[in-house]
């Protein structure tokens, strides 16, 4: 938000990093645990800095001074309310979620507005970032970057469905 640049940052850190906070590496974790780790290290490096491998790493790896962001605070938003999530990212900056990715269909995204009829709104079981929102042929989106790398989806990004019930439960928690 301070520059008005979206910088990418390195998910990677989060897998080699957070496992003192409670998160599993590779096997996942959830966002309060990550956002501690950004805290104790004093920020996350860029993206370019160490690209994300999908594998357990090593915590060395995080140096200082690669550090892209760090964290100032945080909002609550309330839960179910997408409204309020999109007061968030036009106010705030960008916002983690947690969304329901169990799908083939989500694992196999690669452009469009996802819109998986099977999602649900009560198990959630990855995080994703909410960057913006928009409109495309009269349907509404999310915009959000997924941790998976560039090579998934339209370049590591996903439309998901936005004003249908809450969709994969990207605005509860």
């Amino acid at each position: 938000k301070k520059t008005g640049k979206l910088v990418s940052l390195r998910e990677q850190n989060l897998v080699d990093c957070s496992g003192a906070e409670g998160n599993m590496g590779c096997e996942g974790g959830l966002m309060e645990q990550a956002s501690q780790d950004i805290n104790q290290n004093k920020g996350i490096d860029t993206e370019a800095s160490n690209p994300y491998t999908a594998e357990d790493g090593d915590r060395s790896l995080f140096k200082k001074a690669n550090v892209g962001a760090s964290c100032t605070g945080f909002v609550d938003i309330p839960s179910c309310d997408e409204d309020a999530l999109i007061k968030a990212a036009a106010t705030v900056g960008p916002i983690s979620v947690a969304i329901d990715a169990s799908h083939d269909s989500f694992q196999s995204y690669h452009d469009g507005i996802y819109d998986e009829p099977d999602c649900r709104t009560d198990q959630l079981d990855h995080g994703v970032l909410v960057v913006g929102y928009g409109s495309e042929d009269g349907s509404d989106y999310w915009l959000a970057k997924n941790s998976w790398g560039t090579s998934w989806g339209s370049k590591g990004y996903i439309k998901m469905s936005r004003n249908i019930g809450n969709q994969c439960g990207i605005a509860t928690q």
